[in-house]
């Protein structure tokens, strides 16, 4: 009796899978695209046009990039939206921090593992240092900003008898600057100087960054600065010797729909 083989071909699919995932794990992988393309199966799809959102006068709509909370309570996030409006002010040059959605990418950072210092040595002792050293706190970036919140709230309420939101603009900077001098103590020894340098990082942070991590809305930020954001290429201009105005494109145009 002739010797019976269990050979079975190979799957053609599956060599499809190794070849394309082998030559994607050789060169740059850009987030999601290897579990993408298993999902999808390696397959080409034509592409699909993605409506221009529009006002109700016929314009097109800015762009909404994570315009939503994952952090904050209402309140804490209204607070936040009124304090950084006046540390970036919406002025004649441009939109404020308000208008740039700053409160929704400290909302984000704070639902990060920065914010709960995730990646930094948290051991004590803890010790005060110097004026110029800041506070090394036994607390995390969400304690402290929830403190700090806490603060100008209680400031507001015990200078003018209402909520921070509610306060005219001069009554805002006036908590404010009583925050940024250290006169407002957040709690434990944690100063109102710490919390306030804290919160105008946030806020730069929040005017410049990519739209992808939820600030610079529409990319306004970058438009006032004339800042081209994450072009993939400026071959075409680098021996130029002029300046080269250049929509800015922000890290989400470079991600497959």
């Amino acid at each position: 009796m002739a010797e019976q083989h269990n050979y079975q071909p190979p799957d053609k699919s599956r060599r499809q899978f190794l070849k394309y995932s082998g030559a994607a794990i050789s060169g740059a992988v850009i987030g999601g695209v290897i579990g993408g393309a298993i999902a999808g199966g390696f397959k080409k799809k034509a592409p699909v046009p993605t409506p221009t959102p529009t006002t109700p006068g016929g314009q097109a709509a800015a762009a909404d990039y994570n315009q939503a909370t994952m952090y904050f309570t209402q309140s804490q996030l209204q607070i936040t939206q009124a304090a950084v409006e006046r540390i970036f002010p919406k002025d004649d040059l441009g939109p404020g921090a308000a208008e740039l959605g700053v409160a929704y990418y400290i909302d984000h950072q704070l639902a990060s593992p920065w914010g709960i210092n995730g990646r930094e040595y948290r051991i004590g002792p803890y010790v005060k240092g110097e004026a110029t050293q800041g506070d090394y706190q036994s607390i995390n970036r969400t304690e402290v900003f929830n403190l700090g919140l806490i603060a100008i709230q209680q400031a507001s309420m015990k200078k003018y008898n209402n909520k921070f939101p509610d306060l005219t603009d001069e009554q805002k900077d006036a908590i404010l600057t009583l925050l940024e001098k250290g006169d407002i103590e957040v709690i434990n020894g944690i100063t109102g100087t710490s919390f306030f340098n804290l919160l105008r990082t946030l806020t730069l942070e929040g005017a410049y960054a990519d739209p992808l991590y939820g600030g610079n809305k529409n990319m306004q930020g970058w438009k006032m600065r004339k800042y081209p954001g994450n072009q993939m290429s400026y071959a075409n201009i680098m021996e130029k010797a002029e300046f080269v105005a250049m929509k800015p494109m922000s890290l989400r145009d470079h991600i497959a729909h």
